[in-house]
């Protein structure tokens, strides 16, 4: 069921309850029929019922009726009768209307007299167009003026936008230019699926000398339906350039499309506020924020010079359009796309350690998708690079960093077994050189020494599980059950601890500034939702971590890149720190980075058979971001 059905059955039933309430208003009964009559005749659509109860032409009476039915494009009409006095004669009564517009317009309620007098005994309403409202004249009709706002832009941290202009064809007509206006709309129903109904109701409840726009369509849809379109007599063409091709990165700010018949459905009414419709990322998510709403106008006009003659009601209901702001930083994101484009497939985030706040979203081809964007919503196997959520549980357990530990080429622990790829070298490693180096083997074999518990609560601290929100589908991770040796020799090992890009970057983050802090993409506005504004927004608390898990960490991430396996992380600037990690996910090798220069820390993924790819894209990737990318 439509909402303008719903509204009508609504009607229908308020009808039933009110005419009672018309039956006992009033001292006056006689006066009162020839009232009640009419009302509920204007109101339940019987127009004979109403126009014999008036002094005019019972057939222009009718017609009047409907005329302000299709000239309003109401999906009802409500109408409460307060009062009526009597002067000899004469009468007049009183009456309150309100009158439902139809789908994203207001209610439009006003005050309206109805003039009585005696013909041959018998109370007669005295028809003039004054009686569908006092303002209307003979020579004169209603019409509806609507005016969308244009698509507010989705924009970075600094205010920038973040897409570029993209043409979009406005299929219009002039109304008083059209000789067969449901014709017209037939057609253009068959060619672009839009209900024949709502096209013709838009244009006869628009002003005769006004462009109406009907259906717009984007460069590729236009391009396809043009021949047939153009054979359409009496529809006009335009060309709008509007702000709705995305910049990087385009999966987190999303595509907009002209509006469709199946998203029209969606949204209610044959077009909406600037007549596009965001299909993924923020521009979906944020659809209401950056359409605003549609101002509505009943005027009405004169018939002769087709002028507006008189404004009856005006309303802007909802909200503002307004931009949507973002923590995203353009030249952050072009240091992440060229340092992404120079290596394999891959993702990689990035994000600001001291706040949580995401600084940029990149994926190459393989990892690009418009719908849950992998590098925010994706799990992966953590490898090794969990061993940074484990230091707690080590220290905790007494390890000695310090210790010396094999890294063999293989181990067997609880009955797991595990594969190192390339020895450390230089001798026995320690602990540290371990962790530097992402021994898989050697991390496995501590196992017996850290309990399960203590590992899954230190990645719980790492925000790994936390229920941290996003407008955009995402994944902060998780650990599965360490009820074995094994399963924590896996563990520490990343082969069942489960994360995605932006959870990895965010234990960078942590490390980098010592708390760590839920990611944040959008500062403004506060809501997806527009009704939701004045609602508390639910946050997830920071976690302060423990100084020396941190000053640890620091040293033994610093120690990565100095010495361990993600050397090629170095660039110039501030030191970096990070380590690296292998990892497997359906047949694939895959390569992490984890880690942080400055107050940028990142977490990088690719998919390659050498553990130091990762390394290599965050290496080129500070390296930009230092020579202002």
């Amino acid at each position: 069921m439509t909402g303008k059905t719903r509204r009508r059955a609504a009607a229908a039933l308020a009808l039933a309850a009110a005419v009672p309430l018309l039956s006992a208003c009033t001292q006056e009964p006689s006066a009162h029929e020839a009232v009640r009559d009419f009302l509920v005749g204007w109101q339940t659509g019987d127009y004979v019922l109403a126009a014999r109860r008036t002094d005019g032409d019972e057939k222009k009476v009718r017609q009047a009726l409907e005329d302000a039915r299709v000239q309003l494009d109401a999906a009802s009409f409500r109408f409460e009768l307060t009062g009526i006095r009597r002067a000899g004669d004469e009468a007049e009564a009183d009456f309150e209307a309100e009158v439902d517009l139809g789908e994203n317009n207001p209610l439009w309620e006003y005050d309206g007299r109805l003039p009585l007098h005696l013909v041959d005994g018998r109370w007669k309403v005295r028809w003039s167009p004054g009686v569908l409202h006092p303002e209307l004249r003979e020579g004169q009709r209603f019409a509806v003026k609507v005016e969308s706002e244009s698509r507010q832009p989705i924009v970075d941290r600094n205010n920038d936008p973040l897409q570029q202009p993209a043409k979009m064809h406005v299929a219009s007509v002039v109304p008083s230019k059209l000789d067969d206006a449901a014709g017209l709309c037939e057609r253009l129903s068959k060619v672009t699926g839009f209900p024949q109904d709502r096209l013709l109701s838009r244009i006869r409840s628009a002003s005769p000398s006004d462009q109406v726009p009907l259906v717009t369509f984007g460069r590729l849809r236009f391009a396809q339906l043009r021949s047939e379109l153009e054979a359409i007599e009496g529809l006009e063409f335009s060309v709008r350039e509007l702000a709705v091709a995305p910049d990087a990165p385009t999966q987190v700010v999303g595509t907009v499309t002209a509006v469709t018949p199946e998203t029209e459905q969606q949204l209610g009414g044959p077009q909406r506020a600037g007549d596009t419709v965001g299909r993924s990322g923020l521009q979906k998510a944020y659809q209401e924020h950056l359409t605003g709403s549609t101002e509505t106008s009943v005027i009405t006009v004169d018939l002769k010079t087709l002028q507006p003659v008189a404004e009856l009601a005006k309303w802007r209901p909802g909200r503002t359009a307004s931009p949507v702001r973002t923590t995203l930083d353009r030249s952050v994101q072009a240091a992440a796309d060229g340092a992404l484009a120079a290596g394999g497939p891959g993702m990689m985030v990035a994000v600001q350690g001291s706040t949580g706040q995401i600084l940029a979203v990149g994926g190459t081809k393989e990892y690009h998708q418009e719908k849950d964007p992998p590098a925010l919503a994706g799990k992966f196997p953590a490898g090794t690079a969990f061993s940074v959520m484990a230091v707690e549980g080590l220290l905790k357990s007494e390890v000695d960093l310090e210790q010396k530990l094999s890294c063999p080429a293989e181990r067997t622990v609880g009955g797991a077994r595990f594969h190192q790829t390339g020895a450390l070298t230089g001798g026995t490693p320690t602990v540290k050189a371990s962790f530097a180096g992402g021994c898989v083997t050697a991390l496995a074999s501590l196992a017996r020494r850290v309990d399960g518990a203590e590992l899954t609560a230190g990645a719980a601290k790492f925000g790994i599980g936390a229920e941290w929100t996003l407008p955009l589908k995402s994944f902060s991770g998780s650990v599965d059950p360490l009820r074995t040796d094994a399963a924590t020799a896996r563990a520490l090992a990343g082969q069942n601890v489960w994360v995605s890009p932006l959870s990895m970057a965010l234990v960078a983050g942590a490390v980098s500034s010592g708390t760590w802090r839920p990611p944040v993409l959008v500062t403004e506005p506060a809501s997806q939702d527009p009704a939701d504004e004045a609602e508390p927004v639910k946050t997830v608390p920071p976690v302060d971590l423990d100084d020396e898990t941190v000053d640890t960490l620091r040293s033994l991430m610093r120690a990565g890149v100095t010495s361990g396996s993600a050397r090629a992380a170095a660039a110039q600037g501030d030191p970096v720190h990070g380590i690296t990690a292998a990892a497997s996910a359906g047949g694939k090798p895959l390569s992490w980075f984890v880690g942080w220069q400055g107050d940028v820390a990142v977490a990088v993924l690719v998919q390659s058979t050498d553990s130091t790819a990762g390394a290599a894209v965050a290496g080129r990737f500070f390296q930009k971001l230092g020579e202002g990318a």
